[in-house]
């Protein structure tokens, strides 16, 4: 999935994750434009993955 895409699917992809893993919260889930790296970390962190576990996560939905 390209950048516009992910941005255009941003809310699907945020309430699939936030179903996914409950764990997850809206400040967690917040997408900046330019800060994607940040939102990646956030994530990552919360979950205890990596960052290639989580953007293949985030990608497979």
């Amino acid at each position: 999935m390209n950048k516009l895409a992910f941005k255009g699917n941003w809310n699907e992809i945020k309430g699939k994750l936030k179903q996914k893993y409950g764990q997850l919260t809206d400040d967690d889930l917040r997408f900046a434009e330019g800060k994607e790296e940040e939102l990646i970390g956030r994530i990552q962190k919360k979950l205890g993955k990596t960052k290639d576990e989580v953007q293949k996560e985030i990608m497979a939905i």
